[in-house]
């Protein structure tokens, strides 16, 4: 049984930082692909980032509106994902998700398995 483990949400003031983790258990971690989605109010569930390995060489892939602020990660040992969120703007206040999916993709219906999303709010 996959689980995914969200943690580090919380309010910041525009500008500021946040760092979310998901942490994974139930299959080898190192095999799949990881990404975060976000929702906000009355929008659809939206991609965010994700993240792969093939070899020795890590894959990351960014939405546009994130690019160059947002960073994921990830560190197998402790079979976790992590985004690092920086120059926060009120329009990234959603629920965050992580989610895992057999190969590297950004469409959210390719993703099997989800955690249950911590919040982010950012005030402007």
């Amino acid at each position: 049984q996959v689980q995914l483990v969200e943690s580090g949400g919380g309010l910041v003031q525009a500008g500021g930082s946040l760092r979310l983790s998901c942490a994974a258990s139930g299959r080898t971690f190192s095999n799949y692909a990881m990404g975060w989605f976000r929702q906000a109010p009355g929008k659809e569930r939206e991609f965010v980032a994700a993240i792969s390995m093939r070899g020795s060489t890590t894959y990351s892939y960014y939405a546009d509106s994130v690019k160059g602020r947002f960073t994921i990660s990830r560190d197998t040992a402790k079979n976790t994902v992590y985004l690092q969120m920086n120059s926060l703007k009120s329009e990234d206040t959603a629920i965050y998700y992580c989610a895992e999916a057999g190969g590297t993709t950004t469409l959210r219906t390719e993703y099997d398995y989800w955690g249950q999303g911590t919040q982010v709010t950012v005030s402007s």
